[in-house]
């Protein structure tokens, strides 16, 4: 560690996806095309369960708070990642701070709400007579208010252990956002209790969040099959579906970057599955349960009709 150069952290040099001016813009459209196609499916999402009666329900208000999340999520990283794209790769030491802390939280945040929401959805269809107790206007909130405390303490812990680091002489980040495992790739400290901590948030947060949508993804499962019309076991599924697909595409993004060691690192696979999380995710997700979802697009049709007859 003696012949290492250290010097006082100010900013940080983000990674440019490509250093050709042509395909800079390429990127530069097709980013900001999905970057607004998610603002506009997402507030669209929250709008149409706020106006219409009929979506006045646990599940849509889990929805709408899974929308208000992914807009959070890409917000925290797009806009950043735009402008590195024009060229301006610096960002600053607070403005590190805020997108990890931001992104830590959001990422968190929407693993236990896909969580909530699958057991929402084991109430909804295993214990029907008992889903208006069981998913009371107070409990649900109460949900929503743990999850976010439990997300952003995590956070925090994360940020902290990541910014008490000692960095070296080189603070360009082999990322297009100040993720965790580049920042502990730049740090001529000790990294091992960073990594224990990461792996230990992920294991935490993620098995139980996991084994939770699998159980009851299981009863689920087993009550729609005890179902003897194919017309229940196709409406009782049809539920379920939408959430199930969007559950498949998140955890198989975000364990496969944050459930490995830092050593295993590689820059090309996880800045192509970090471009899929950050911004496709959160575009995708109002396709999924606007496309899959019959209550949603019957409530789409509804709010067209009534603004075309005015």
């Amino acid at each position: 560690m003696a012949g290492e150069n250290y010097s006082a952290v100010t900013e940080f040099f983000l990674l440019a996806l490509t250093d050709k001016p042509k395909l800079q813009v390429t990127l530069f459209v097709v980013f900001l095309s999905i970057y607004v196609a998610a603002l506009l499916g997402n507030l669209g999402m929250i709008i149409l369960i706020r106006i219409d009666p009929r979506l006045n329900s646990p599940m849509y208000f889990f929805l709408s708070n899974l929308s208000f999340i992914d807009i959070c999520s890409t917000s925290t990283i797009t806009p950043k990642m735009l402008v590195t794209l024009c060229n301006q790769n610096t960002i600053s030491l607070p403005g590190c701070i805020a997108q990890q802390f931001f992104y830590s939280g959001v990422i968190t945040l929407e693993a236990i709400t896909l969580a909530v929401m699958a057991y929402d959805r084991y109430v909804a269809v295993c214990n029907p007579l008992h889903y208006n107790t069981a998913m009371s206007p107070a409990i649900c909130f109460q949900l929503v208010t743990c999850s976010y405390a439990a997300s952003f303490t995590t956070a925090i812990v994360q940020v902290s252990c990541t910014f008490s680091l000692v960095f070296c002489s080189s603070h360009r980040i082999q990322h297009f956002f100040c993720d965790i495992h580049p920042l502990l790739k730049l740090s001529c400290s000790d990294t091992c209790i960073n990594e224990m901590v990461l792996f230990t948030f992920s294991f935490v947060i993620g098995l139980p969040t996991s084994l939770q949508i699998l159980v009851s993804y299981s009863y689920i499962l087993m009550a729609i099959l005890r179902i003897r019309s194919t017309e229940g076991r196709r409406k009782a599924f049809s539920t379920c579906a939408s959430h199930l697909t969007a559950v498949s595409v998140f955890y198989g993004s975000t364990l496969f970057i944050y459930l490995h060691p830092t050593a295993s690192y590689s820059l090309d696979s996880n800045i192509v599955v970090s471009v899929f999380y950050t911004m496709v995710i959160p575009m995708l997700n109002p396709l999924i349960y606007s496309l899959r979802n019959k209550e949603v697009k019957q409530a789409m049709r509804r709010t067209i009709s009534k603004r075309i007859v005015l």
